[in-house]
């Protein structure tokens, strides 16, 4: 009997039926569309996620059609059995109805889909494209890394601190693993790009640091003796630098040494803090210890040149003294000079002088005519006498700064 009833399926049974199968194809087809589209998505987002923000916004609203209309597609199918039962011609018609009605939906949203996949067909070509980038500097990234290790690695062999280099090198691993690993890393392909540069860059940094450790070292100990050799020099200045001062109480006022008091001591200390710099450098040279050996001869020359300094104001003083007081009006000379070129240029001014310019010239002439008063006496002031001098000088230069500015400022 079975065989007889499906030599009689009625056409409006086998209407239906197609219905049915074509809803699934419909299905099927909208499915994997989806499925493609979302991969594509997460490409494109992989790629460029700013660009792909606005697609993904738009996708998530078509997924949520297209799950709308699965759940549709799946009513129908529940709601509409092929369970072999008799139906009359009306309910199969139904059925077919029911059927064609859901395909019809999701054919149109396969054509959404579809439509959707269209714009971002471009953009994806592009950055796939682009993508073949990648890669090469990758490799490149890779090979620089190897490059650096291996430096590294013979630094330490040497017996040098290679600490510093190598503190870099895990960054640069770091950074590479998170490459290598993570697809772009969630960098995007400009970012991951931009990063491969980025560690291949700093990778031949650490190489090229890695390899100077041998100059550096050399550098090292050569600075090494040479600040030990100019501790020598300015320790041997503290004899002169005390018999300077010795001159300068016995022959001079106060003022002319009151700020160079407790110069042989203070000289004298400098150089015992520069050689217990050295001493640690010394120690630091002895573990291989670069940076920290240089840190510590940066803290002696520094000291250094402090005592020295120091050392040159004492016996320069002198010098200044004793020239000053053999010529006091030769010490005028370069003040007074300096007073009458800006009276020049004050009167080459249309109209003359101007009232404000003349005012301080004229001032400044009555301090030069002053100065010499105080070097009357047993113990002439000439430290305060040059002092004068020098304040004189740099004024006259002021005015003729200003002179200038307002010509300037004229035009």
């Amino acid at each position: 009997m079975r065989g007889d009833r499906r030599n009689r399926v009625s056409p409006a049974e086998t209407a239906a039926n197609t219905a049915k199968e074509a809803a699934a194809a419909a299905f099927y087809d909208m499915d994997q569309a989806e499925r493609y589209l979302r991969g594509r998505l997460t490409v494109f987002a992989d790629l460029d996620r700013a660009a792909a923000a606005p697609a993904e916004r738009e996708f998530a609203a078509l997924g949520e059609a297209a799950t709308a209309a699965s759940a549709a597609y799946i009513a129908v199918v529940d709601a509409h059995p092929f369970d072999g039962r008799p139906r009359s011609p009306a309910e199969w018609d139904g059925m077919e109805r029911a059927f064609r009605a859901v395909t019809d939906r999701m054919t149109e949203m396969n054509a959404r889909l579809e439509r959707f996949g269209g714009t971002i067909a471009a953009a994806l070509s592009r950055l796939e494209a682009a993508l073949d980038r990648l890669p090469p500097r990758l490799t490149a990234a890779r090979d620089a890394a190897a490059a650096a290790e291996a430096a590294v690695a013979a630094a330490r062999a040497a017996g040098l601190d290679a600490a510093a280099a190598e503190a870099e090198l895990e960054g640069v691993r770091a950074d590479l693993a998170r490459l290598g690993s993570a697809g772009l890393g969630g960098l995007g392909l400009d970012g991951a790009l931009t990063a491969a540069e980025d560690v291949a860059r700093r990778a031949a940094a650490v190489r090229e640091a890695a390899e100077d450790l041998p100059k550096e070292a050399e550098r090292t100990r050569n600075a090494l003796a040479s600040v030990r050799t100019r501790v020598d020099v300015v320790a041997g200045r503290s004899g002169p630098v005390r018999d300077a001062m010795r001159t300068l109480l016995r022959e001079y006022a106060e003022g002319c040494w009151r700020d160079l008091k407790g110069a042989p001591e203070a000289i004298e200390a400098g150089v015992a803090r520069a050689r217990e710099r050295l001493d640690e450098a010394a120690g630091q040279v002895a573990a291989a210890r670069w940076r920290d050996a240089q840190r510590s001869l940066t803290a002696a020359r520094t000291e250094l040149n402090a005592a020295d300094r120091r050392a040159g104001q004492v016996t320069g003083r002198v010098a200044e003294l004793a020239a000053v007081a053999a010529d006091p009006e030769g010490a005028a000379e370069t003040a007074r000079f300096a007073v009458r070129d800006a009276q020049r240029l004050a009167m080459a001014q249309p109209g003359g002088a101007a009232p404000h310019h003349a005012r301080v010239l004229d001032g400044l002439v009555a301090r030069l005519e002053r100065a010499p008063d105080g070097l009357r006496g047993a113990h002439p002031d000439y430290w305060a006498y040059l002092t004068e001098l020098e304040a004189v000088r740099t004024a006259a230069g002021d005015v003729v700064s200003r002179i200038r500015s307002e010509r300037a400022g004229q035009h």
